[in-house]
């Protein structure tokens, strides 16, 4: 369920309605006042503000509950969410002020001539005379935003905005999003590449599968920067974070564990491309055929691949069947594909990261009984598995050592990194991953980027603190 603020402005007609009626009209139908503001006092009539907390499904029934109160007169209604989201969310400022002639000629003509001049002759020169050093473009296509799909590159800019705002407040990332109004794979592959000049790195965010796999491949293979589709590595990312401190929590190893990874689509992908880096021997793909089984034949080329790897189990069959004995259940699919009976069957000491949004795979009050250690994509119960642990951290490293890529030995080290966090003493089944405002994460997750990076031959450049 979804909470929001709501803001209402009203007119009270002491003579018909007191305070205490208003406030029972909200408390009836579901809503929580958490402030009051008067705007007008008087004694005939007043006007107040009143900030409520409350349930989307029960917002319009708060309203008209008090347009209906004799003596209430509802002046407004302010969504604080909409009210965010006026004029956009970022902006950019200069870093100098231009206050003369002179200022001008530096900034601008003709000083600026001979700084082109410059990055004309030694290319590389743009990384440190331009934004490029510490700018990430952040391009979608519309076509898969959050639980809302294919709703157009327009409509996905506010979670492109918010996107960017994240990037500069835990970072220090300059970011900005580009809604491209073309779902054409060779055309979003040629503007990417385009407009790549100015860009230290490229994060892909919201573009539907199977599209969004050679999109990237594509990109990464031809372009010298950093190219990282956030919803496939991002999620997978601290997927491994999760459940390799969940695996401390039970007593378990990553080579002798069987993991079911429901969901096969672009971050399920991408999930058991981690699990298989990260050691696991036993995994099994399920999608809403069945099971993907090694040596089986698909049309789509990212489950051919999972086919061929020998860590894929050779048993077929749905859900229900093949979630038997497995030790971890990772679900990236859709609400309520698993029951209580289902957990059940696993192995003990079971792991549950259900993380469809905004309905789990099961429901928490279902699975919390059965397991050692749950997780969802959820802020409302403990253990969110959210991607914004990874993608500030991890540009902020592929960013200060000029990585030409950002590859699994790093995405790895970031995981293991955004682990460490979370120390021996705090770890429990409750708490197995860092909250996504605890400073050591992009710190951690930075140091851990470059040091693979250096170590993979990625980096162009050594951090002057390395």
């Amino acid at each position: 369920m979804a909470f929001n603020s709501i803001i209402l402005r009203l007119e009270l007609d002491h003579r018909h309605v007191h305070f205490g009626n208003v406030a029972s009209a909200i408390s009836n139908v579901g809503g929580d006042i958490t402030s009051i503001d008067v705007i007008r006092p008087g004694q005939d009539t007043s006007v107040r503000d009143i900030t409520i907390q409350v349930s989307d499904q029960v917002e319009a029934q708060v309203v008209e509950s008090l347009r209906q109160l004799p003596g209430v007169q509802v002046v407004n209604v302010s969504d604080r969410t909409f009210l965010a989201h006026l004029g956009g969310k970022i902006s950019i400022y200069p870093k100098l002020p231009v206050k003369n002639r002179d200022d001008l000629s530096r900034v601008y003509t003709p000083g600026v001539a001979r700084v082109c001049t410059a990055i004309h002759e030694s290319p590389e020169k743009a990384y440190s005379l331009t934004v490029k050093r510490n700018t990430v473009a952040v391009v979608t296509d519309g076509t898969a935003v959050l639980g809302l799909g294919d709703i157009g590159p327009a409509a996905a800019a506010p979670v492109m905005e918010g996107k960017a705002m994240l990037f500069k407040q835990l970072a220090d990332v300059d970011a900005f999003p580009i809604c491209l109004d073309t779902k054409d794979t060779e055309e979003i592959i040629r503007i990417v590449k385009a407009i790549s000049p100015i860009f230290g790195g490229i994060n892909l965010e919201d573009i539907s599968s199977p599209r969004c796999f050679e999109i990237e491949q594509r990109l990464s293979a031809e372009l010298d920067i950093p190219i990282f589709h956030d919803d496939q590595h991002g999620t997978a990312v601290v997927v491994i974070a999760g459940l390799i401190n969940a695996l401390m929590v039970v007593g378990k190893q990553m080579d002798r564990i069987r993991v079911v990874v429901n969901g096969i689509g672009a971050a399920g992908v991408s999930i058991c491309k981690m699990l298989l880096a990260a050691g696991v021997t036993r995994l099994v793909p399920v999608d809403r055929e069945g099971a993907i089984i090694r040596g089986g034949k698909y049309s789509h080329p990212m489950w051919q691949w999972l086919a061929e790897q020998p860590q894929v189990e050779d048993k077929s069959g749905k859900l229900k069947d093949v979630i038997q004995d497995a030790d971890v259940f990772i679900g990236v699919s859709r609400g309520g594909v698993l029951s209580g009976e289902d957990v059940s069957r696993m192995a003990e000491n079971r792991i549950v990261f259900a993380m469809a949004n905004p309905d789990p795979e099961i429901r928490p009050e279902e699975a919390l009984p059965l397991v050692r250690v749950f997780a969802t994509g959820r802020s409302d119960y403990p253990n969110q598995i959210n991607n914004v642990l990874v993608f500030p951290g991890i540009f902020r490293g592929a960013l200060d050592c000029r990585a030409r890529a950002i590859n699994e030995s790093m995405k790895l080290a970031a995981a293991r990194a955004i682990a460490a966090v979370v120390s021996d003493s705090e770890r429990n089944e409750h708490y197995i991953i860092p909250s996504l405002f605890n400073e050591q994460v992009v710190s951690g997750v930075r140091k851990a980027v470059i040091e693979a990076a250096i170590a993979t031959g990625q980096s162009r450049r050594i951090p002057p603190d390395f």
